[in-house]
């Protein structure tokens, strides 16, 4: 019998039960903490790839050790912090590439007896790279927002848009 409930990242609870388990140690992920899988995660992370994608490998712990590890050891949760910091960064260059490489968005067209006829563009390929765009800095503004979110301003104004005009009460006595 086996069953599994999982519900959310980092920090919440991933509960696993299976009978045939029980008092034996499977052959899986490495889920033991080691500087140098931090430091690999870390790096990982800093150059843009996802949390996701470096679990996939098939030598990295899965997400719910590395979360349980963030928890757990105080000095990876602050080396974590900054790389992903790092990977706002990272992201935040690959826009410049992915805007910058046009090679996809022109395709020639062919006339009917098969000859070049012309260019047009390719409104698949420049969607995509917009979608690539949007996606990057959306994720790079929630990684670093002070640094590459949009900044607010919240203006006070009096009745009508007038000046606040303070208004100070003096007491004297008992009153």
């Amino acid at each position: 019998m086996r069953s599994s409930r999982r519900a959310g990242r980092c920090g919440v609870v991933a509960v696993v039960m299976a009978a045939d388990m029980v008092g034996k140690r499977g052959g899986g992920r490495p889920s033991g903490f080691t500087q140098a899988k931090a430091d690999a995660i870390c790096a990982r992370l800093a150059d843009g790839e996802s949390l996701r994608s470096i679990c996939r490998d098939e030598s990295m712990p899965g997400t719910t050790a590395v979360c349980t590890w963030l928890a757990k050891y105080p000095e990876f949760a602050a080396q974590y912090a900054r790389a992903r910091e790092l990977q706002a960064d990272a992201l935040f260059d690959e826009i410049l590439d992915v805007a910058d490489d046009g090679r996809n968005d022109w395709m020639e067209r062919l006339g009917d007896d098969g000859e070049a006829a012309g260019w047009q563009a390719n409104g698949d390929a420049i969607q995509r790279s917009k979608l690539r765009v949007d996606a990057r800095k959306w994720m790079a503004a929630r990684l670093a927002p002070k640094k590459y979110g949009d900044k607010q301003a919240l203006e006070v104004s009096g009745k009508d848009g007038a000046p606040l005009i303070p208004v100070i009460n003096v007491r004297i006595g008992d009153a």
